[in-house]
């Protein structure tokens, strides 16, 4: 069997760059679904290539970087990320700190970090979006991407289908919590999204067409968070929810999931929010925003002693990003109440950007991709302590917050499963 083209196309990119050494970087999986191939393909081209490969599981966190440091020889090489969303953002904080080029073989059409210049960690506990380095080049293969697992397919798809409300956090944050909004770059990430939307069926069916349409909106987002130098354009809401739970499975000790898949589930649960949230008159937001206090804002971001109780040697992290809220005196949350009233026909209009609850669950199905927390295991418990304490892992205000400024944030009892009690 020859050298894949994709591997030809890198070691002939190398060569014009004078990189002679690589090191590809992957795990037990994604070294046999094109690992393998590409070392083999670089040293067959003339390259030195080197190998660490991950067991199964791997996470994005101090130890896998502490292993990839440990294999470092006195002759650092240039990266080959051969996985999907955990290889690609060890690979790039790695090189991002160790000045070194990295480039992309993704191995799934499953997540946007492929070209995105920050990278999802696990840092002292905390999940934590950092900035680093994008790939000198993305190197893809349709065929690999196509013989990927379905259900990283669909987490690919669902990743991307939440930008819509994602970017309605982003706008919300401009609004009334000051974050810098950027309209060309949202509407670069929105247009991925509706492309992607669009080949739902395709994707579905796994169909060459629908995983080339489905990377290339992928790699779109990630290009929209490397220009913005931040993940606000991809990431709202839906993905404090995946985060708590992806922190929670890791400290329970229970295997992890997906990311897109949970943030797929979340994304429901945020349209769900977005639609209460539109039927609610101006009249109605004052009456609402008047009974609001201080004592709510410790409800919803509790206090720090709840947060150490919750997080663990992760809660000084995540108090930290919450010093700005936590912080409002009478006359800041005062003022922010009066920006969102005085904004709220733009509240409202922002809602209706966003697909409605059975919109975005048809468009997930169709894709194959789950729609509850159920479907991926994670029960009640999780629901509650996700949509209780997921917003605080970062600075934002969200529609989540939003929401529970308004009195409207129930959860969805569709969210809910069984009660564990």
């Amino acid at each position: 069997m020859g050298i894949p083209s994709t591997v030809l196309e890198l070691a002939a990119y190398c060569r014009r760059e004078g990189i002679s050494r690589l090191r590809v970087v992957a795990d037990e999986n994604t070294w046999a679904a094109f690992g393998e191939a590409v070392a083999t393909g670089l040293r067959s081209s003339g390259l030195a290539a080197t190998e660490t490969i991950f067991p199964k599981g791997v996470e994005a966190d101090e130890k896998a970087l502490g292993f990839l440091l440990s294999e470092e020889s006195e002759e650092p090489a240039a990266l080959a990320a051969v996985g999907s969303g955990t290889i690609t953002d060890i690979a790039r904080f790695y090189a991002s700190r160790m000045r070194l080029p990295f480039f992309s073989l993704p191995t799934a059409a499953s997540v946007d970090a492929y070209a995105s210049s920050v990278a999802a960690m696990s840092l002292g506990g905390a999940k934590r979006t950092v900035n680093a380095i994008p790939p000198r080049a993305i190197f893809v293969d349709t065929e690999v991407l196509r013989a990927a697992p379905p259900a990283m397919t669909a987490a690919g798809f669902a990743d991307t289908i939440c930008k819509f409300g994602a970017l309605a956090d982003w706008r919300l944050g401009a609004l009334v919590w000051g974050e810098a909004y950027d309209e060309p770059i949202a509407s670069r990430s929105k247009a991925a999204a509706e492309s992607c939307a669009a080949a739902a069926d395709l994707v579905g069916r796994r169909e060459l067409r629908g995983i080339e349409i489905l990377i290339e909106a992928l790699l779109e987002s990630g290009r929209a968070m490397s220009l913005a130098g931040h993940s606000r354009s991809a990431s709202g809401a839906e993905h404090h929810l995946s985060h708590y739970w992806e922190m929670a499975l890791s400290r329970e000790g229970l295997p992890p999931l997906l990311h897109g898949l949970k943030v797929g589930v979340a994304t429901v649960m945020m349209a769900e929010l977005w639609e209460r949230i539109g039927t609610i008159s101006a009249a109605e937001a004052t009456k609402r925003l008047d009974g609001f206090g201080s004592a709510g804002i410790e409800a919803i971001a509790s206090d720090e002693g709840t947060l150490l109780r919750e997080f663990g040697k992760a809660g000084p992290a995540i108090i930290a990003t919450q010093r700005r809220f936590l912080g409002l005196d009478a006359a800041g949350l005062a003022a922010l109440k009066e920006s969102i009233l005085h904004n709220w026909y733009d509240i409202r209009g922002i809602a209706a950007s966003v697909p409605g609850s059975a919109e975005t669950i048809e468009l997930l199905e169709r894709a194959g991709c789950p729609t509850r927390p159920i479907e991926l295991g994670l029960d009640r418990r999780l629901v509650e302590g996700a949509w209780r304490f997921g917003h605080c892992l970062r600075d934002r205000f969200t529609v989540r917050r939003l929401a529970a400024f308004l009195g409207v944030d129930a959860i969805p009892e569709r969210a809910l499963g069984p009660d564990p009690g």
